[in-house]
């Protein structure tokens, strides 16, 4: 027999198999299971008879030709053989459809005909050759169901330890190639599994699209139209996080901040400015006497950056403090940036605004604050 005749014969067996497992695909589900017939357990030496039965079966159906010869139900029910593989032992499941595809096709007799051969094969037309019959397909049946038998008494192979390998594959591992390289953490895997489900789902829609075209578009459009929903909602967030200027809650301000330093110790600098005559520096102390008192209060975050009007923007309308900050802001901003000499009457003015401002009452009736540290001030 020629090289070609054998590679011809070889796909036909082969195609036949294919079809065989696509027929019990269709038939049977995707897990067998026992209840439904299709197979059975048995054991290594059971496997070896039924292997045996079925090359005599072989021989009577290639003898025979006939519909009681060639009964594909004489095959029997699949084998689940367990195989032992290591340390451990694993069911194998040993699969005849392509045989009993094979004895359904033997019950009709062999017709030869010439195959069709295409220009690009490299055979030329007027050739002899000759497609493969089915008494060839019993031929390679018997042959193939032999060395099943043979492969059922071979001894077991020691698993290899591939020290060597792995020797090599460390040695390659430790170069400078692969220094950074870090294995695979467990939200890389995750994110992975996200972008694997949604291949999966935008595959499906494509599917469906092909059936039903408003399924596969309400699909995807309602994906998209979710993700841009996520979206806007985290923006909104974000930018509503940054208007608010959330700060750190921290039990101390931070260095250089008004509230860093007591406000009683501003206060004393003030009386102490005001004393020697130097009444610019005491309004200016006194100014920041209030801003720390006020800021202690958590009035608003310490910052030490901020401008006075920024202070001033800080408090509500609403505030009852604000008119007397307001105030106390406009005569800083006068004598200190504006450079206007002050008097004793406009220190004292001050000092007045801001006690009232520290003591947390109206502008009308105040009193001066002691300078005795309090409790808590901070």
């Amino acid at each position: 027999m020629s090289t070609a005749q054998t590679r011809a014969r070889t796909w036909i067996v082969f195609l036949l198999a294919l079809a065989a497992l696509a027929a019990d695909a269709q038939n049977s589900p995707q897990q067998p299971s026992q209840a439904n017939g299709r197979w059975h357990d048995i054991s290594i030496d059971e496997y070896r008879q039924h292997l045996v039965a079925l090359s005599a079966l072989v021989d009577s159906c290639a003898k025979a030709r006939n519909v009681k010869g060639c009964d594909p139900t004489l095959i029997g029910q699949d084998d689940r053989v367990p195989i032992v593989v290591g340390s451990q032992t694993e069911n194998r499941l040993v699969r005849y459809g392509w045989l009993r595809v094979l004895f359904a096709k033997a019950e009709e007799p062999d017709e030869k005909t010439a195959p069709a051969v295409k220009p690009s094969s490299g055979i030329k037309a007027g050739s002899n050759q000759i497609q493969p019959t089915t008494s060839d397909f019993l031929t390679d049946a018997k042959v193939r169901l032999e060395n099943d038998v043979a492969q059922s008494h071979a001894p077991e192979a020691p698993i290899p330890d591939h020290a060597a390998e792995r020797a090599a594959m460390e040695q390659v591992l430790a170069g400078p190639d692969f220094r950074n390289l870090k294995r695979q953490s467990v939200t890389d895997s995750a994110w992975e599994k996200l972008g694997n489900w949604l291949n999966r789902l935008l595959a499906s829609a494509g599917n469906l699209r092909s059936h039903s075209k408003w399924v596969g578009r309400t699909i995807v459009w309602g994906f998209i139209f979710g993700v841009c929903v996520v979206l806007v909602y985290s923006l909104v967030r974000l930018e509503r996080r940054w208007r608010l200027r959330l700060t750190i809650d921290v039990d101390r301000p931070a260095p250089g901040a008004p509230s860093a330093r007591d406000w009683q110790l501003w206060l004393e600098d003030a009386r102490r400015a005001a004393a020697s005559g130097l009444w610019r520096e005491a309004i200016h102390f006194v100014y920041w006497a209030a801003i720390s008192r006020l800021e202690s209060r958590r009035l608003w975050p310490a910052d030490r950056a901020r401008t006075p009007r920024e202070y001033l923007a800080l408090v509500a309308p609403e505030d009852p403090r604000r008119p007397g900050l307001s105030e106390l802001t406009s005569t800083f901003e006068r004598f200190w940036y504006g450079g206007r000499l002050a008097g004793e009457n406009d220190y004292q003015n001050a000092e007045s605004l801001a006690s009232t401002l520290m003591s947390g009452g109206s502008p009308a009736g105040s009193a001066p604050l002691s300078t005795a540290p309090e409790g808590g001030a901070r």
